[in-house]
């Protein structure tokens, strides 16, 4: 919840005829929260509009995906029996001569099947050949991002760094690392002003309506919407640290430590190049390669036989001498995220991982990641990352608002915006919150950076200006 007035400061005259709800009296500590929430708020709310409004237009990615490729994505009719993979690569293949055969997903269900070609001038992109699995025709093509559609990736690439590569990292990692602190912070300064009454758990979670206007309705909208959304802000902010650049570095090193990140497959075979032509799958006889497309075959037969249900994956081996992977691709809840490791010469399993006994950690990490995507449950899905995207944005606009009401209106006290609450708290911390909250927040800092690096400018610029301010209010010594 992202509160950018304090509680310290006076209000506006149109609130000071309503009766004040008793709340605790001010503590250094909570005096150090509300400038830290003020000033947070303040210069930080900008990096949240953007990703609420870049991450808003990704949750219709679907929808998109199905206006503008439907065409390519689906058939329209099912028919009884699917065509052979190898002739439907084959088709591919005839479509698309070029790049090294990197992935298949069988069409299935009114799906088509993605034949998907790795090119070096694509980087870390593909080109991927849409085919119909009942006729083996081809339905079109896409230069794809890890099967993600041109419109998807944009958007993807919006949201994350705003197209402006690893600089542009910078900004969603901004944003992560500081909204969880926004949003515990303003849960405990509106506990501590409704902490009395019978009434407590309803002002909690009910706007003021008894304030008709002014800063105290403001205020009342602003902290009982981020009540509402705080737990699923806390769950993007944590989800989004996950694969920010410096953080989600820090998160891959623990889960590492931990031995709690995704199991590697095994795909070793023991063996040197094998003269059957099914190691790795460059092209197809006569047009690029020796490999032979009925491997997908008999290779998607094993994988259905070793129960690998629903929509699959399909990896010819990276280098010659190693087992292909099939790997389960459903993301929706029950995810499916099952892989086999199979041997292309005799069709043996080599190797399993099944998404049950990864470690929870990674367990947990994957399935946040889905649902930070809007992937996991569905439309459902989508529909609360809108709403919370929607009510992020109504916080921000709320606490701007507020910063607006508490100006000074005399005449000759007149400013643009409310003044910030006052400094000091950090000197009235007692010793027992030092010692345990400067090691804390060193650990924090240093584990998410964009939040360490900016906290420390932070405190020295507000001991700096508050130095001056002392000086400044001393006056000259007379001699």
């Amino acid at each position: 919840m992202i509160k950018l007035s304090g509680d310290s400061t006076a209000e506006s005259g149109a609130d000071r005829s309503a009766a004040p709800r008793p709340a605790r009296p001010s503590t250094p500590l909570a005096a150090l929260l509300v400038r830290l929430h003020f000033y947070t708020g303040i210069l930080v709310a900008p990096f949240l509009v953007i990703a609420a409004l870049t991450g808003l237009a990704y949750t219709v990615t679907p929808q998109l995906d199905q206006a503008l490729y439907g065409d390519k994505l689906t058939v329209a009719g099912t028919g009884a029996q699917p065509r052979t993979l190898a002739e439907q690569v084959t088709a591919a293949r005839t479509a698309h001569p070029d790049g090294i055969l990197a992935a298949v997903q069988p069409g299935a269900d009114g799906r088509t099947t993605q034949v998907v070609f790795s090119q070096p001038e694509l980087g870390d992109k593909q080109h991927t050949v849409y085919v119909n699995p009942y006729t083996a025709e081809v339905t079109g093509q896409l230069t794809t991002w890890f099967g993600a559609t041109p419109v998807t990736t944009w958007l993807d690439d919006l949201h994350r760094n705003l197209h402006l590569g690893d600089v542009g990292r910078h900004y969603s990692e901004i944003a992560a690392s500081w909204l969880w602190l926004l949003v515990l912070g303003g849960v405990v300064l509106w506990w501590r002003r409704r902490t009395t009454g019978r009434a407590r758990i309803r002002h909690l979670l009910l706007p003021d309506l008894a304030s008709h206007r002014g800063v105290r309705r403001t205020r009342s909208w602003h902290a009982t919407m981020g009540v509402w959304l705080a737990v699923g802000l806390l769950f993007l902010s944590m989800t989004g640290l996950t694969w920010s650049r410096f953080a989600g570095a820090n998160f891959g090193a623990g889960l590492d430590a931990l031995d709690a990140g995704r199991p590697a497959l095994d795909t070793s075979l023991g063996t040197g190049p094998s003269d059957s032509g099914g190691e790795h799958q460059h092209g197809l006889p006569g047009v690029g390669g020796p490999a032979d497309p009925a491997t997908f075959d008999r290779v998607l037969t094993v994988a259905r036989d070793a129960g690998l249900s629903g929509p699959i994956e399909i990896a010819p081996a990276e280098e010659p001498g190693a087992a292909w992977t099939v790997a389960q691709t459903d993301n929706t809840w029950p995810v499916a995220r099952d892989r086999v490791a199979v041997d292309p010469t005799d069709g043996a399993i080599t190797a399993r991982s099944n998404f049950a006994d990864w470690p929870l950690l990674a367990q947990l990490s994957s399935l946040g990641i889905q649902a930070h995507m809007g992937l996991l449950f569905g439309p459902v899905n989508q529909v609360l990352l809108a709403g919370l995207a929607l009510g992020l944005l109504c916080v921000v606009v709320w606490g701007y608002r507020m910063w607006w009401q508490r100006r000074p209106t005399r005449a000759d006290r007149r400013a643009p915006t409310g003044a910030p609450p006052a400094r000091g708290g950090l000197r009235g911390l007692p010793v027992w919150a030092l010692l345990l909250g400067v090691p804390l927040t060193v650990a924090v800092g240093w584990a998410l950076p964009w939040f360490g690096g900016p906290l420390l400018a932070f405190l020295a610029v507000d001991a700096a200006l508050g130095i001056a301010a002392q000086r400044r209010s001393a006056g000259p010594v007379d001699g």
